[in-house]
């Protein structure tokens, strides 16, 4: 019974998320520029469950590369108000629009000449009437049977900063070096120093086989090795090729009779390959940059020392990124 409540739950979830996604238009694009083009801070402003929400987005957008702070409404109307420069952007949160607390900070905000952005489900609003922009973040209803606690609308309201925060990263062409800056003291930035080479897998965790090799042979290696490609090298450990779960299953889609074909007849030549030195960061760029998961590492003679995998970046190895 209760996973029956708890996939309803997830199931409401999902089409308030659908709901908002199908109304995104002109007026995103309209916050997205103010923000990439403030000259000064994003203030996010917001109280009760909407203020939590609204700190997390704060969050999330100052470790992309958008610097804001979080404003509590109440505590602004008494001082706090001082830290807001009237060349600031407001991302305003009430669900209904019509929180008092954030709507008396509003008439002060506009005073200053602020832009307004607001985030909430009530489009004819007090907020939505004061704000410059409307991010419509209206669910179907909410998850809690009695529609009284934030469940789905907190949900798309989270959903939608996080747009924000991917699209502007996006924007200002964010990288994963840029990301490390802003976490030099966290794990995240100290295992993104490293070099490859202190975490690349090595000899016999490398899915490698010679040119020639029956390309039956070569599949069973991959399935062995488990990483999802295997790699081809000559008889002095040069580098060649590589193939991938995707290769062999075009090959089989195309009828090729792996029992009589070597390796080389579906590999790919010359494959993106990166020395020990490299920083795992600028390896993680490459990865996401080329849509791959696997990268050989080679020396000086392009012969083959290691093979590194995302999964050893972002969280199956015993190499981990904690966020």
């Amino acid at each position: 019974m209760s996973v029956e409540e708890a996939r309803e739950v997830l199931k409401i979830e999902e089409q308030g998320l659908a709901a908002v996604r199908a109304r995104i238009g002109e007026e995103f694009d309209l916050a997205v520029d103010a923000i990439f083009n403030c000259s000064s801070r994003l203030v996010i402003t917001g109280i009760g469950k909407s203020g939590i929400i609204g700190q997390k987005i704060s969050a999330t957008l100052n470790s992309t590369g958008t610097p804001s702070f979080f404003l509590h409404p109440v505590e602004a109307m008494h001082g706090d108000l001082g830290m807001v420069a009237p060349s600031d952007v407001i991302i305003a949160i009430s669900y209904s629009g019509e929180t008092t607390e954030l709507n008396a900070l509003l008439i002060s905000l506009k005073k200053r000449g602020n832009t307004i952005i607001a985030m909430t489900g009530g489009r004819a609003s007090t907020l939505a009437k004061a704000s410059d922009i409307v991010l419509d973040i209206k669910i179907p209803q909410e998850a809690c049977p009695l529609g009284l606690a934030p469940t789905a609308s907190t949900t798309a309201t989270l959903a939608m900063g996080d747009a924000l925060a991917v699209v502007l990263l996006k924007r200002k062409q964010f990288r994963a070096t840029d990301f490390r800056k802003n976490h030099p003291g966290g794990s995240l930035g100290e295992r993104l120093k490293v070099n490859v080479g202190e975490v690349m897998r090595k000899g016999d965790s490398i899915p490698a086989v010679l040119a020639g090799t029956p390309a039956i042979a070569a599949v069973t290696v991959l399935n062995d090795k488990n990483l999802g490609a295997v790699l081809i090298v000559d008889t002095h450990h040069m580098l060649l090729g590589i193939v991938t779960d995707g290769d062999v299953r075009r090959a089989v889609a195309e009828a090729s009779d792996l029992s009589s074909t070597s390796v080389e007849y579906f590999m790919t030549e010359n494959p993106v390959a990166i020395d020990t030195t490299m920083q795992a960061v600028d390896a993680l760029s490459i990865l996401q940059q080329h849509e791959i998961t696997i990268l050989p590492i080679v020396g000086e003679k392009n012969e083959l020392l290691g093979i590194l995998h995302l999964h050893d970046l972002l969280g199956k190895g015993e190499f981990r990124f904690l966020v």
